[in-house]
């Protein structure tokens, strides 16, 4: 937009009686907050976007006030720190937006600072330090879920992986996929076996749904092309990276792979040193030696990161190795919300970001029934006896799973994954305790209930019941409170021995002797609770200052 056009629009924006949701004025003099920028920066792409404008408009140098004058602004006068600005911007957006153009404006009345922010991506919302933004009227403030899911849903109305590349022919697919494709399609529909043997390629392609009506679709590049093909592409990205650490986090090893991701999946998994691990070697409900991975669970997992990653972003596929954990990541966010409300359900979820793509993996016998896998891979791992995958899902726009090569507690593990009766909802539930992590509201009241778990949040441990059938008993007792009498008792025998104590002493007869569930504010806030009801009960009494006083039986304490 050249000069004279920007005053053009910058008086008739000035003209308006309120703010737009996709325009906002600042005065912004001198100076102005960068985290304050960035919010203004997401908000305002955002609204662009829901209100299906190019831009959004922040404008420095004219009061926020009505009626508005143009003041002037000082802010980022010259080039180099505009270009700057431009970056900082970039680095703190998920998807590495920043402004179309900083323009300048010198007007009579002084100089005004244009930003022209892009409106959000089609499905992708415009985060700001991993927070979305929108304008509530003329405030800023979360941008709220009808609107959030509104933008998320655009790219799902148009099916990236079903987009027919113009540019693709038959030559961009590589033959030794194409054949490779044909044996997995007539694994899946043995019914056809002598039928698709006389098909044509392009017949073959069509009727596995990877191209229509024969033209080259982004779905036949990623499964099939020859790694060439992968530049139609552009600006998505074909590659998935496997990285290899060792227990120090250092990178040992990695590559790169590429189109045909139908071979890529396979080079990928060969590189996985899926070693053979001994656990509980004198027990009788597990095998002596067992992979550390389940092949099955390693492929679904990398495929779903194929079939549901969000090409749109630009990103790639990860998998990071090292000696207790395999790590996946794609781009893109969790359609279905939660990994519960997928296994709850135990039926597809009603969108999908891929469906083209997806159905084409199910037609090459690349993934299950669209919709399952993930609940199979819990079950898997369940029957295994091995910790449950980790979804991560607190970062925008990516989806973390990990796989943990190793048991973490053998006789925890034994009960937990034997006992069939457990509900695989509450099997999830207590692998969280086992991994020491918070459980919400509803799993503690549903295992507590159950009497599967003891102690106080956040300090749970197994019950008593499980722990009597892991052998933990020891674990147990260390991990039980207790009944207050034995305390008391332990404290009147000491008085009577030392005749006083004070209240460090106190605790240092009986920190130690209480349960492992409590941390040390809690142990202290017992021992305080402890020493004024046995007060209130006439057992014991205070001598001296209070900050400084001892402790020493009363009458009544005496046996």
């Amino acid at each position: 937009m050249n000069t004279h056009n920007l005053k053009s629009k910058l008086a008739e924006w000035l003209k308006l009686s309120v703010e737009t949701e996709w325009l906002e004025f600042k005065e912004a003099k001198t100076s102005f907050d960068l985290d304050a920028l960035g919010r203004y920066f997401s908000a305002l792409s955002n609204e662009a976007n829901l209100k299906g404008k190019e831009a959004g408009w922040l404008i420095f140098g004219v009061s926020d006030k009505l009626p508005r004058q143009i003041v002037g602004t000082e802010y980022k006068k010259d080039a180099p720190s505009r270009e700057a600005l431009k970056k900082m911007v970039a680095d703190q957006t998920g998807n590495h937006l920043t402004f179309k153009e900083i323009h300048e404006v010198h007007h009579s009345d002084g100089r005004v600072l244009i930003f022209e922010i892009p409106a959000a991506l089609r499905g992708v919302p415009t985060a700001w330090k991993g927070h979305y933004y929108g304008r509530d009227g003329e405030s800023i403030g979360a941008l709220n879920l009808v609107e959030l899911e509104q933008i998320r849903r655009q790219s799902l109305r148009e099916d990236w992986s079903a987009r027919v590349c113009e540019a693709a022919t038959l030559e961009h697919l590589d033959q030794k996929a194409i054949s490779f494709a044909r044996e997995q399609f007539k694994q899946k529909h043995s019914d056809l076996a002598k039928e698709i043997d006389g098909w044509d390629d392009k017949t073959f392609l069509n009727k596995a749904k990877i191209c229509l009506d024969g033209r080259i679709t982004n779905t036949a590049l990623l499964l099939l092309g020859i790694p060439e093909s992968a530049a139609l592409l552009s600006p998505a990205l074909a590659r998935i990276t496997w990285v290899l650490k060792d227990a120090a986090g250092v990178e040992k090893d990695y590559v790169h792979l590429g189109a045909p991701f139908i071979f890529a999946v396979n080079d990928l998994f060969s590189r996985i040193r899926n070693l053979t691990v001994r656990h509980l070697p004198s027990g009788t409900l597990f095998p002596h030696e067992v992979m550390q991975y389940d092949p099955w669970v390693i492929r679904e997992t990398l495929h779903n990161c194929i079939a549901h990653q969000d090409y749109t972003l630009s990103g790639r596929i990860n998998v990071v190795e090292d000696p207790e954990t395999l790590l996946f990541t794609n781009v893109g966010s969790f359609i279905p919300g939660t990994v519960e409300k997928m296994i709850e359900s135990d039926a597809p979820p009603e969108i999908y970001r891929n469906p083209f793509l997806a159905q084409a993996m199910v037609n090459l016998n690349m993934i299950d029934t669209i919709g399952s896998g993930i609940k199979k891979m819990f079950m898997v791992q369940r029957q295994r006896n091995f910790p449950m995958p980790d979804y991560e899902l607190g970062v925008p726009d990516k989806v973390v799973v990990r796989l943990t090569g190793r048991i973490l507690d053998e006789n925890y593990t034994r009960l937990l994954m034997s006992r069939t009766e457990i509900d695989l909802m509450d099997v999830i539930a207590l692998d969280k305790v086992q991994k020491k992590r918070l459980l919400n509201d509803e799993e503690f009241k549903r295992l507590k209930a159950k009497e599967l778990i003891e102690g106080r949040r956040p300090n749970l441990f197994v019950s008593a019941n499980i722990a009597d059938a892991t052998e933990e008993k020891v674990e147990y007792i260390k991990n039980r409170a207790f009944d207050k009498a034995h305390y008391r008792e332990m404290l009147l025998s000491y008085l009577e021995k030392f005749k006083e104590a004070s209240r460090p002493e106190c605790d240092r007869l009986l920190m130690n002797k209480l349960s492992d569930a409590l941390n040390e504010a809690q142990k202290k806030r017992f021992i305080t609770n402890l020493l004024q009801e046995m007060k209130k009960d006439g057992l014991i009494e205070p001598h001296g200052i209070t900050r400084w006083a001892k402790w020493r039986m009363s009458k009544n304490g005496f046996k």
